[in-house]
């Protein structure tokens, strides 16, 4: 086999592996072989004969494993059918991600419970594990033990995994804290159009990080001595933005003020965290941030991150436009409210639970439970702002309740160039949705939904809103290439198949 062919097999071993919950060991073991062999392996530095990788792939339960090629995962998805019973919603994909790349700051070991099992935290690990920290499944697979090294080795870093994911900018923060050089990869992630990295640039250059862009890569250097002198104003309200400077104000030995900073949950999220690592933050859940940094962190923490508003919102439209009832439990209703109201506004008829608290003692949890309501269109237009506004990542999900209301609704989505466009792919399944300019639609409804087979669009919540829209459509419709959905969402087909949808996940032979 050629090395690239290698490397590719090695790579989907390590992923299946990854995806059951198995340390190397455990792999060695279920082979009879040494960890040393399977780390050889999933690097791509051994031949392997098929019938390893037969045997890899029967230990593994890995049909793609088994053929040596991964292809496609597609979904073929029967509409039509009414949802019922209730389901739980998973932690927050931003969160996890952004708690990962803040286990650089620990010296000590994190465990982090309840971590979403997604393609996102997958590519964050690959990074983590390419550069020295040891991460591994606890608890049947539903918790994460991370122990970084004393010294990371950042020339290794597995620069494909990183590409794949704009997590990985997340990294300045807290490296800057730990070398004086080092290198990352441009930032991938969704194709939402022109992200420009400046606002981290401004915001980090108070640290002394200077950055130079070249050649697909970010050039990091660290002038040491430099710290902030006045308050640091972000030029973007962002959740990213805002998190890369808490993640250097952390480590630095004094007071960081930051203006202007999102106030979102994830955001929430990382700041709890960082209290549990010592770490005094004041003002949390506004948009002054006040962080008392400490020069160096040793603890060994525990840390569960909370339910995600935008998993919530996903399962709300899912009820919405297959006309079901549904009780979706554990969502975080602080990071909802907007979004209920303006739904409530439409007619949607829904119940609260009383409010309890999450597993970080922090974030507002109720169970929802939405019943069929005849919608109308809202009186004023759809559009995001930041916290406590309607969350920009919920937006796409009125497209397709605008679709089931009667009336026109516009939806403006200036955040991102190309979200807007995505949506469009409505119109595929029945929908009447006018593309405006790129920031905006306008939907009418109500829509009859029909059945057609399409690919995924290149955006997470677009590509989730046409699965959505799949299941309300009478017939069967198949949707390709979902890797985008995987990249945040954790068994969602699975999920929505225990409440009543019919989807079946495939593979091109």
């Amino acid at each position: 086999m050629t090395d690239d062919y290698l490397g590719r097999i090695g790579r989907l071993i390590r992923d299946a592996r990854q995806h059951r919950g198995w340390t190397q060991s455990q792999l060695a073991e279920a082979l009879g072989t040494s960890q040393s062999a399977v780390n050889r392996i999933e690097r791509g530095n051994q031949n392997i004969s098929l019938e390893m990788i037969a045997r890899i792939g029967e230990a593994l339960d890995s049909e793609i494993v088994s053929l040596g090629y991964a292809g496609p995962m597609h979904l073929r998805v029967v509409g039509g059918r009414r949802l019922s019973g209730a389901i739980d919603v998973k932690t927050s994909k931003n969160a996890c991600v952004a708690l990962l790349c803040a286990t650089l700051l620990n010296a000590g070991r994190t465990t982090l419970r309840r971590v979403a099992r997604i393609e996102e935290v997958y590519r964050i690990l690959e990074v983590l594990g390419s550069i020295g920290v040891r991460t591994r499944w606890i608890n049947d697979g539903n918790d994460l033990e991370i122990v970084p090294p004393a010294t990371l080795d950042l020339d290794a870093m597995d620069t494909e995994a990183a590409r794949r994911t704009r997590s990985v900018i997340m990294f300045l923060g807290p490296l800057l804290h730990r070398t004086d050089r080092f290198r990352i990869p441009y930032a991938g992630g969704c194709d939402l159009g022109t992200r420009t990295v400046q606002p981290h640039m401004n915001a980090l250059r108070h640290f002394g990080l200077d950055i130079t862009a070249t050649d697909g890569t970010y050039h990091c250097e660290v002038e040491r001595g430099v710290a902030p002198t006045r308050p640091i104003v972000l030029t973007e309200r962002g959740d990213t933005v805002t998190e890369n400077a808490l993640l250097a104000a952390a480590r630095y030995d004094g007071v960081t003020v930051i203006r202007n900073a999102s106030s979102n949950y994830m955001v929430q999220d990382l700041c709890f965290f960082l209290e549990e690592l010592g770490v005094r933050v004041d003002g949390i859940g506004t948009t002054t941030l006040t962080v008392h940094g400490v020069s160096a962190i040793d603890r060994d923490v525990d840390y569960a991150p909370s339910e995600d508003p935008v998993e919530a919102m996903s399962l709300l439209a899912a009820a919405v436009v297959t006309e079901s009832e549904l009780t979706i439990r554990r969502v975080p209703i602080e990071f909802m409210e907007i979004e209920l109201a303006v739904l409530e506004e439409m007619g949607l008829d829904h119940e609260l639970t009383p409010e309890y608290r999450a597993d970080n003692g922090r974030t507002r949890l109720v169970d929802l439970t939405v019943r069929p309501s005849k919608l109308r269109s809202p009186i004023d237009k759809i559009h995001p702002m930041p916290f406590p506004g309607l969350n920009i990542d919920n937006v796409p999900f009125f497209a397709a309740i605008a679709a089931t209301a009667q009336g026109s609704t516009l939806i403006h989505d200036w955040v991102y160039d190309n979200r807007a466009i995505y949506l469009t792919e409505l119109t595929r399944l029945g929908a009447a949705v006018k593309l405006l300019d790129p920031h905006r639609v306008l939907v009418e409804g109500p829509t009859r939904w029909r059945a057609a087979e399409m690919m995924c669009p290149p955006a997470l919540r677009p590509a989730v809103v046409v699965l959505l829209a799949m299941m309300a459509a009478e017939g069967t419709s198949v949707l390709r290439n979902v890797y985008v959905i995987n990249r945040g969402y954790e068994d969602l087909a699975e999920r929505l198949n225990s409440i009543g949808a019919q989807i079946e996940i495939f593979r091109d032979i």
